[in-house]
């Protein structure tokens, strides 16, 4: 490895993993609510990429195995400063600035995104940050190189500067009540039969090694799979619906989450006056397609640093940001 300085972005479910020269980009699926296998992966990471320094961000501490988020941070620091030495990890706070000694734990919880918008920020100057990764979708106003957003999730739930879907995990009961078919409107039944990855894979907005989560049904990522998944949601199989009826459910997913995220970005940019979007994650797609409705103007974070960076970008922005106090 080039870099001697990494970036780790700690979610729930998924860890990533960037260099600040963005020659190493790595995600590993770690649910931390199922026996996690995060301090055995952290420390073959530090064994085989021996970085000299670690920036971290998380989102992890929100699991629900943890009674609060104190003991999520707590596991994480611990797991991450076991595996590298505390003496090489940093870790980024809400203001995208580097934790104090003297600073409370809580300060920590969700700022990956912190990260995200200061490098923004710096490279790209004004505008709305907006990230849609695996399980959410960030919509940070950055003005005069600062985030202006709250420095919680829930403050941030509260603002339209968070919307809880994403582009792989998110169940399909809970962006649609019902699907208009061509025999009628039809409800759906709430029960996790599908999530969005099945939707996108099936749209080709996405390839199936990029459908990095479980399934839910615990069967394959293919093509019929995902149709047989989508089929359930609304207590169907196979032999009972035609294939363009899933297709159409599939159109339906990704209109009502692009109008959800255009919704989400009219209220922050018209709070904020800020009509320029800066578009991260694997889901840029849905972004540009919410910018275009909005006339807005979208910078590509994978035009700008590539694709791969832009699916990790918290902690490529984690690296970068430490690497450039470092020098």
């Amino acid at each position: 490895m080039k870099s001697k300085v990494i970036g780790l972005d700690i979610g729930g479910a998924n860890t990533k993993l960037a260099s600040s020269d963005g020659t190493v980009v790595e995600l590993h699926y770690l649910p931390l609510w199922k026996n996690t296998q995060l301090p055995g992966v952290l420390k073959e990471i530090a064994e085989r990429l021996r970085p000299e320094k670690v920036a971290v961000v998380m989102t992890g501490e929100l699991a629900d195995c943890f009674e609060d988020k104190e003991q999520g941070i707590s596991f994480i620091m611990e797991a991450v400063d076991a595996a590298f030495g505390p003496g090489k990890c940093s870790y980024v706070n809400s203001k995208g600035r580097f934790r104090q000694e003297s600073e409370g734990l809580r300060e920590l919880a969700a700022a990956n995104w912190a990260a995200s918008a200061r490098l923004i920020g710096k490279e790209l100057g004004d505008c709305i940050f907006v990230d849609v990764g695996s399980t959410t979708s960030d919509i940070i106003p950055i003005i005069a190189g600062e985030h202006r957003a709250g420095h919680t999730d829930f403050s941030r739930l509260l603002r339209s500067e968070l919307v809880y879907a994403g582009t792989l995990r998110t169940n399909l009961a809970a962006l649609l009540e019902k699907v208009k078919l061509e025999e009628g409107y039809c409800r759906t039944s709430s029960e996790l039969f599908a999530t969005t990855a099945d939707a996108y894979l099936l749209l080709g907005e996405i390839r199936e090694d990029q459908f990095t989560c479980e399934t839910a049904d615990g069967a394959g990522r293919n093509r019929t799979d995902a149709m047989r998944r989508l089929a359930r949601v609304i207590c169907a199989d196979l032999s009972e619906i035609r294939e363009e009826d899933i297709l159409e459910m599939a159109r339906q997913v990704k209109e009502k989450q692009v109008s959800l995220l255009a919704e989400a970005i009219f209220e922050v940019a018209e709070k904020n006056g800020v009509r320029r979007i800066a578009a991260a994650g694997l889901g840029e797609f849905m972004i540009r397609e919410a910018a275009e409705r909005l006339g807005f103007e979208c910078v590509s974070v994978a035009g700008h640093w590539g694709e791969e960076i832009s699916k990790v970008f918290p902690a490529y922005a984690a690296a970068r940001l430490l690497d450039s106090e470092k020098a």
